[in-house]
């Protein structure tokens, strides 16, 4: 059984995991060799950045070595896991006899806060893609970026489409194309896609060194490397 594993961890952006995980959940039904899992600390409910809150279905210490996992990010909470040395260590641990390693939005810091992800091309939500380089990433202004076992997504929505990509990687383009048929994954934004020539980045900077402030309040040293220039 080759397991695809997504990390939970309190505060998470919902749709971070829930994206990629409706996506994957299909691929057993063509190819029953994989199964998608979602590992946690424990299987009590945690809260994500939305009102609802969502359980792991096994534990850490369950799936100690998957085929797959992807980590998630957020917010303040996502900062506050970079330096929560517990879930890096089940990070690392996991990543280390992984096929994919691969993240959704901020989830890239964490594997950055890792140490995973020095050397190796990589993209995250666009207000944080500044941060990649104090993880020793080049940072990429892409929807997703494979760069050997890592596959890493842009922000949020951005992770459906690399889970489309991976399942056409692992079962063909044909079965990617009857997964996103069954999930009708057609995007037609109503006000048509973003305009990215007129998004101000820089002037987001305060924003994400105020959740660093608030998530690494307790980690002065890993706050000053970050904000710092």
């Amino acid at each position: 059984m080759k397991d695809i594993a997504f990390v939970l961890y309190p505060g998470l952006t919902i749709l971070d995991m829930v994206g990629p995980l409706q996506v994957l959940s299909a691929l057993p039904a063509f190819v029953p060799e994989y199964r998608v899992v979602v590992v946690g600390a424990d299987k009590q409910p945690v809260a994500t950045d939305t009102p609802l809150s969502v359980a792991a279905s096994h534990t850490f210490d369950e799936v100690p070595t998957p085929y797959a996992v992807f980590v998630p990010g957020g917010g303040v909470p996502t900062m506050r896991a970079l330096g929560d040395e517990k879930l890096l260590g089940h990070v690392r641990s996991m990543a280390e006899q992984a096929e994919i390693v691969g993240s959704v939005c901020t989830g890239s810091l964490i594997l950055g806060a890792a140490g995973l992800l020095e050397g190796h091309r990589a993209t995250t939500h666009w207000m944080c893609r500044h941060l990649l380089p104090k993880f020793g990433a080049a940072p990429v202004a892409q929807r997703w970026v494979r760069d050997g076992k890592m596959l890493t997504a842009a922000g949020v929505a951005a992770g459906i489409d690399m889970a489309l990509y991976l399942v056409q990687e692992l079962a063909g383009e044909d079965v990617a194309r009857q997964v996103q048929l069954v999930i009708e994954y057609d995007p037609q934004p109503p006000l048509g896609g973003i305009e990215w020539d007129e998004v101000d980045i820089v002037g987001r900077k305060p924003m994400v060194d105020e959740w660093l402030a608030a998530g690494l309040a307790d980690h002065p040293k890993l706050l000053g490397e970050l904000i710092g220039s």
